[in-house]
């Protein structure tokens, strides 16, 4: 298994924030480019990279430490407002939408949280104003981390990849759609409604290898998934995090078309799976014949169990 490129992608997920948090980030790259899977601002706190065995702390001085008490490199006002405009391309308005939903998905797809005071008008958020924290998730790609799992399951069948934030779902996903596409002959239609499977297009470019897929970049999940099936005659739909009705009345689609589908859900144990039903009719209608649990945090990408669509219901 081939990890890619860590270097670049930590100084392309970090070029969101402002210069002078760049610059105490890439001050540390080599020691944070294979480990960091989150960057921290939070109004008048410190600055904070999340890896796998917890958080490190960035100070004034221009060392990690893991005392946050310890000369702390403060998160202003001024910086995370510079952040936020780089992270929108100086555009708020252009990216309204993503903002108001509570994420911006950047080049490499790498994805802005953001979090402040909402606005809203008749039930619906409709903008987001004195945002108080970003949290910068640095995606990976582990080239070949789908293969163990491809060697006990078949994604053609359908497949159900389920963990709880940061367990490693949509690099797994991204993995097998790639394998799918280029070892298999599948055509295969992804769905990225965000942008984190291909990484956005930077000058029409995808940032992430995705084989030979068909990717149909922002579309929303259903209306993205019906032109697909129109249109370019996919074995196989790879989506990211369905889960609403509008999903699944998609997904009823691909299974009267007989299209298969490889998709994700936030979903750390079968409890939690049984507690979406939305989910639960997906699991009915025999869309998901294998489902699979991810380890977690700690050990992104492992899988922990995998089990047959109606053991998931029944469990």
């Amino acid at each position: 298994m081939c990890m890619i490129n860590d270097d670049k992608r930590l100084r392309q997920a970090a070029a969101c924030l402002e210069e002078g948090l760049y610059e105490a980030v890439l001050r540390h790259e080599s020691r944070l480019s294979r480990t960091v899977r989150e960057i921290r601002l939070r109004l008048d706190k410190p600055l904070a990279a999340v890896c796998a065995d917890g958080a490190l702390y960035f100070t004034k001085g221009g060392r990690l430490t893991l005392d946050p008490r310890d000369d702390p490199l403060i998160c202003t006002r001024a910086a995370i407002d510079a952040t936020v405009r780089k992270i929108c391309d100086y555009s708020l308005y252009a990216r309204q939408n993503e903002l108001n939903r509570g994420f911006v998905t950047v080049a490499g797809g790498h994805r802005a949280g953001i979090c402040g005071t909402a606005v809203t008008e008749r039930g619906r958020v409709v903008n987001v104003r004195g945002i108080t924290s970003v949290n910068l998730r640095v995606t990976r790609e582990f080239e070949g981390c789908a293969r163990t799992l491809l060697d006990h399951v078949r994604a053609s069948d359908g497949l159900l990849i389920c963990g709880e934030p940061c367990s490693g779902k949509t690099t797994l996903l991204r993995d097998i759609a790639r394998y799918i596409s280029l070892n298999k002959y599948y055509n295969v239609s992804v769905i990225d409604e965000r942008g984190e499977l291909m990484g956005k297009t930077v000058n029409g470019a995808a940032q992430n290898e995705l084989g030979f897929c068909d990717v149909y970049d922002g579309y929303p999940k259903p209306e993205g998934i019906a032109q697909a099936i129109r249109s370019m005659s996919p074995d196989v739909v790879v989506c990211d995090e369905i889960g609403s009705s509008e999903d699944v009345e998609a997904l009823r689609l691909c299974a009267s078309s007989g299209v298969r589908v490889v998709a994700t859900v936030h979903a750390a144990t079968p409890r939690d799976l049984q507690n979406k039903p939305a989910l639960n009719e997906a699991l009915r209608l025999g869309v998901f014949p294998n489902v699979v649990f991810l380890k977690g945090r700690g050990d992104a990408g492992a899988v922990a169990r995998v089990m047959k669509g109606g053991e998931a219901l029944a469990a």
